[in-house]
């Protein structure tokens, strides 16, 4: 692998994950894009893409060792599930744990040190407007969110004065592959409509409509490129309005 650090996006294939790393392409990185073997496209992006099992430690560790150095690492791969409480199962709330939480700190961890050496470095991570309030049947998926704003705040307050900066994103509900899971299992429990779905979903949302990948990564992209004394510690939120920090 090169020696110029590189920015790695976990779940980087597809959806959000995928803007982000077509984003950071444009402007000039060297982008490696993370995913499961079932997710690794083979379409001629300008992007290198490497299969890691994000929720085996071991693997991360392999992967971040082959890599080198990591000026960026984009934590955007994640999962969620719906159900009531009560009915939220153990193996849910793990597997919604292991991605959504686990993994970002597992990945944080491969790159501090190379980080810290050089004095440089930038690490986002993709939440969700989960992160900061609750909703009803995705109890697994909002405490998991809750987790990984928190060890960004925490990781942003250890992290002053060492020339890497620490941020956050948090969407609300994004046209991907995963918001069109949520739609269908509304609709099917609704018996509604997907366009019905759709719709229901979007009023959740401040502004009345689905956010596109593009104004996530977007985001992403801005704070990339921010010196770290304007963007460290910063919650950006992608709602459908300006930008509005938290």
């Amino acid at each position: 692998m090169s020696a110029t650090p590189c920015a790695v996006v976990t779940g980087g294939t597809r959806g959000i994950g995928r803007a982000v790393a077509m984003e950071l392409a444009a402007c000039g990185f060297r982008v490696v894009a993370l995913a499961r073997s079932s997710r690794l496209d083979r379409g001629d992006e300008p992007f290198e893409t490497v299969e890691c099992d994000l929720t085996d430690r071991q693997a991360i560790a392999d992967v971040f060792a082959a890599l080198g150095p990591v000026g960026v690492l984009v934590n955007n791969a994640g999962m969620s599930t719906s159900a009531k409480v009560e009915a939220t199962t153990l193996d849910d709330w793990d597997r919604n744990i292991a991605l959504n939480a686990t993994a970002p700190l597992l990945c944080i961890q491969a790159v501090l040190a190379s980080m810290r050496h050089r004095y440089a470095g930038r690490i986002i991570t993709v939440a969700s407007t989960a992160s900061l309030e609750g909703a009803p049947y995705v109890a697994a998926y909002t405490a998991s969110k809750h987790a990984v704003l928190g060890l960004m705040r925490v990781l942003a307050e250890e992290l002053r004065g060492s020339g890497i900066g620490v941020a956050s994103v948090c969407p609300t509900f994004v046209r991907t592959e995963m918001t069109e899971a949520t739609i269908a299992n509304i609709a099917a429990r609704t018996h509604v409509s997907i366009d019905a779905a759709t719709q229901r979903l979007a009023r959740l949302t401040p502004h009345g409509r689905l956010v596109e990948p593009a104004e996530v990564a977007s985001a992403v992209a801005l704070l990339v490129q921010q010196p770290v004394a304007e963007m460290h510690g910063r919650i950006v939120v992608v709602d459908g309005a300006p930008n509005d920090d938290q």
